[in-house]
């Protein structure tokens, strides 16, 4: 089984662009990897605002026409999308539009709030009415109201977020004015760049920016906003701080599978990191082999470190598939084709005979794992030895990481001895949860998926379908 980040969030503004949205895919493409259920691309031409969204990849859902068809302007913001709160329909596609009094507010969202339930409770109350069933669309409304009582679009933010419980970078765009918001324990990344033009760009990651040319400047602290406007004075964004001073609490799975490999987090290089665990490994869990492997993508760095520290060569064991994506059409349940086997393919003269290490990044039901095991035994595998980048999961996520309930992981009803037999493994080892600072080199990190110490709690109702439960109980 596959994890899921929730979202990916991208902004730009600076001088006037007749090509603006194409930025944003380009950035969007490059943050993919952290959503593919849907997307979409909100411009702003002159306040006012065009946008698109739809179900899909980023390369499905816009087109060269249709990345033409939108206007030009001086800032747009965009969105990539899975959903760990609210359902896969077309009303929780973000960024999500709101028109006001006081003009229109566009916002994307990365994280889960803990307290979305009783805050949309309250909202309800007053007369609030709901599209969604996205927490999301709860911020926006957060944000309105605030905006109706005061001067400043950053005056309504910053009274709006201190209302908000968990994880939450947001990029958002004014009529003149786009914002950028970390929550105070910093869980999601988000960070900023610019360009030569006089371009700013922000995004969840580095390597977005990468993408659009821009030059990283910074990543935003925990806790800060920044507000970037196109008046002649304003030639820095201006830094807010009021939330700023928790303990950082960043997300410890975005440096072990989420973010890219040449991305930087909060300054510190992904790809370093995984290396790391990889050797790490390689100290923890030793064993006489001929070659280490690597699932793509996310066990590569892990299996060049466990080489590198154990001196066992390095192979390209598995090849995958870079054409199979989401929309991927799964085979019926009685043709009995794996999945995993379209997506991946061993190569048999690396594995024939061998030893083998196999480094993969989590186990989470053991499905996969077992699959990919099998497809390496019948491509030759003598023994096969595997090497997991991250400790067990024994609790779910609530700040934006779609990990299963306790019932379904697979390390909270078995050993590890236990887990080895039924994958099909001649050994298993984790790394160690005790090593996860080593590993990261941060100097403190939310690892509640694997020690179930929740630095922001966790929500009265952790059902990801928990707004559609409540409609439904509602219409009994």
């Amino acid at each position: 089984m596959a994890i899921h980040e929730e979202c990916g969030v991208f902004g730009i503004i600076g001088p006037v662009n007749p090509a603006i949205a194409k930025e944003v895919y380009h950035g969007l493409y490059a943050l993919q990897h952290r959503g593919q259920e849907s997307c979409g691309i909100v411009v702003n031409d002159d306040g006012i605002f065009a946008a698109h969204k739809d179900l899909g990849l980023v390369g499905d859902v816009f087109s060269e026409q249709l990345l033409s068809s939108l206007p030009g302007g001086t800032m747009a913001i965009g969105h990539v999308r899975y959903g760990t709160t609210g359902g896969n329909t077309k009303s929780n596609i973000q960024p999500m539009v709101v028109s006001h009094q006081k003009g229109n507010l566009a916002l994307a969202h990365n994280g889960n709030l803990t307290n979305s339930l009783d805050l949309r409770d309250s909202l309800e109350l007053s007369g609030a009415i709901f599209h969604s069933t996205s927490d999301t669309e709860t911020i926006c409304y957060m944000i309105t109201r605030e905006r109706l009582k005061t001067f400043s679009i950053e005056q309504a933010v910053l009274a709006a977020v201190k209302h908000l419980k968990g994880a939450y970078s947001l990029v958002m765009m004014s009529s003149t004015k786009l914002l950028a918001v970390r929550d105070p324990m910093g869980f999601r990344p988000l960070c900023y760049g610019k360009r030569e033009d006089g371009s700013y760009v922000v995004a969840s990651e580095s390597c977005a920016l990468d993408a659009v040319g821009a030059s990283f400047v910074r990543d935003l602290e925990p806790g800060e906003m920044l507000v970037f406007s196109m008046e002649a004075e304003e030639d820095q964004p201006r830094s807010y701080r009021d939330h700023c001073g928790s303990k950082a609490s960043p997300c410890i799975f975005e440096y072990i599978y989420f973010s890219r490999p040449d991305s930087v987090i909060d300054g510190i290089p992904v790809h370093d990191t995984r290396v790391r665990a990889g050797k790490i490994l390689a100290r923890e869990h030793a064993v006489r082999a001929d070659v280490v492997v690597g699932v793509p993508d996310s066990g590569l760095d892990a299996a060049l470190g466990y080489a590198l520290e154990s001196g066992i060569p390095y192979g390209i064991g598995l090849v995958k598939n870079k054409y199979v994506g989401r929309s991927f059409i799964a085979p019926s349940q009685d043709q009995r084709t794996d999945t995993v086997r379209i997506k991946l393919s061993p190569v048999r003269s690396v594995l024939a005979g061998k030893r083998v290490v196999l480094i993969d990044d989590s186990i989470v039901r053991g499905t996969t794992s077992r699959r990919i095991i099998n497809i390496l035994r019948e491509a030759g595998a003598k023994e096969i030895h595997l090497r997991i980048s991250s400790p067990p999961f024994r609790h779910p996520c609530f700040y934006g990481v779609d990990i299963d309930s306790e019932e379904n992981l697979i390390a909270n009803h078995h050993s590890v001895e236990e887990i080895a037999d039924m994958i099909g493994a001649d050994t298993l080892g984790f790394l160690p949860i005790e090593s996860l600072g080593e590993m990261s080199g941060c100097p403190s990190f939310c690892s509640a998926c694997f020690d179930g110490i929740y630095p922001a709690g966790i929500p009265a109702d952790p059902r990801k379908d928990r707004f559609e439960r409540k409609l439904s109980e509602a219409r009994k």
